[in-house]
């Protein structure tokens, strides 16, 4: 306890924490003592939030472990199996309303992900437009993320912006834009904001019924996730192998 707490003043009393409250943290606060772990090297990677609020838990990942380089924001992505098929939703709780930089962000963090699933991305830029039917803010700023992943990320395929049913329907897809670089149905589905993220997976998950697993957060400097009050203890144990199995990445890396 007493190298922790020593370790945890230094890393933290220029950030607005006294040594007295340090002591209290430590004492008390499982999701500082975890991520202490993770820095000093005494564990790999980590899962906090079954209880309590997801932002204080991020908050306290963020003043420790901070984001990776380049990454101006967190995100996440959640993963959904339904019988239609597998599909990752980003960004469920994290920014209220994304700009084009981290709408591109995300995706290539999540299609990253993705492949570590051993899964193929294709990535769709939803919105209320589709293929430029509509020049409203939101609409603009899904074509601007799209041109910026095309750039950055050559080989991933994405489209957009478009509508959910269109990403889903490759007949659809054919009849309204038949250029699109899609084939099939997208399996990673971008949202214009968290709204509309968080909507649409509580709305597939209650009636798809399938599986859910997340949410995984995207952008951190080491493999943590936070869970959700009505996580399960099936989505855990999914949870710690996506831990384990970044853990594993970052190591070989």
């Amino acid at each position: 306890y007493a190298s922790y707490l020593a370790d945890y003043v230094a890393r933290m009393g220029r950030k607005g924490i006294s040594p007295d409250e340090a002591k209290s943290i430590m004492h008390s606060d499982k999701t500082v003592i975890a991520a202490m772990m993770c820095l000093r090297g005494d564990a790999d990677a980590m899962l906090c939030g079954a209880h309590g609020r997801f932002h204080k838990h991020l908050e306290r990942i963020d003043g420790l472990i901070g984001k990776c380089d380049a990454i101006d924001d967190y995100s996440t992505v959640t993963v959904l199996s339904l019988p239609t098929g597998t599909f990752f939703i980003c960004d469920t709780h994290i920014t209220p309303d994304p700009t084009a930089e981290e709408i591109a962000q995300m995706t290539l963090l999540a299609a990253e992900e993705m492949m570590r699933f051993g899964i193929a991305p294709k990535a769709a830029l939803l919105s209320h437009s589709n293929f430029g039917t509509s020049d409203l803010a939101s609409a603009q700023k899904m074509r601007e993320a799209r041109l910026l992943i095309q750039h950055r990320e050559p080989s991933l395929v994405v489209e957009g912006e478009m509508h959910a049913d269109t990403a889903i329907s490759e007949e659809l897809r054919n009849k309204v834009f038949p250029e699109s670089v899609l084939r099939g149905q997208a399996n990673l589905l971008v949202m214009p904001n968290l709204e509309s993220a968080h909507i649409a997976y509580g709305l597939l998950k209650t009636l798809g019924g399938g599986i859910s697993v997340g949410p995984i957060l995207l952008g951190a400097n080491k493999p943590v996730h936070i869970m959700t009050p009505s996580t399960s203890v099936r989505s855990i144990f999914n949870m710690t192998a996506i831990a384990v199995a970044e853990a594993q990445h970052q190591a070989v890396g």
